[in-house]
């Protein structure tokens, strides 16, 4: 049984990883499509508005938030081509990264260290970003060895 768990994930760890993301994508996207289901709904909401300048009218960012992380979270289940949804979900993951920078008092209770439950919410997005890069640097190797 171990060797064909070991044989199981040497061969489908990667697609595993990228799946698992995509439903993380899937699943925090769609609870914005839904007034007040996202307990991100209201830093998402205002780090749009200032990385916008308050140009985004307020009623379009969550469905358009929701609608961008759905379809990533699509695009990394069901796409076999990564490099897209790469640069797509760093882009992503840098403007959710922002409040950490903008909205200290949202995020930190005691600057630097003292997260809030916000900003724990925000770091752990470093786990998906190592996550990617693993991905799309697995990729990489695996055109030069073949």
């Amino acid at each position: 049984m171990t060797r064909y768990i070991t044989f199981f994930l040497e061969r489908h760890q990667f697609r595993i990883l990228r799946v698992c993301i995509g439903i993380l994508f899937l699943w925090f996207g769609g609870l914005k499509f839904f007034p007040g289901l996202s307990p991100a709904e209201g830093l998402a909401s205002t780090t749009v508005e200032i990385l916008t300048f308050h140009l985004f009218p307020e009623w379009l960012i969550m469905p358009s938030l929701a609608t961008m992380e759905v379809g990533l979270g699509l695009l990394l289940v069901f796409s076999k081509e990564f490099r897209l949804s790469f640069w797509l979900l760093l882009f992503h993951m840098a403007c959710t990264i922002m409040p950490l920078f903008i909205l200290t008092e949202v995020t930190f209770k005691s600057f630097p260290f003292q997260l809030t439950m916000e900003g724990q919410y925000i770091v752990k997005n470093i786990v998906i970003i190592s996550a990617a890069f693993v991905l799309v640097f697995q990729r990489k190797s695996n055109r030069i060895h073949n």
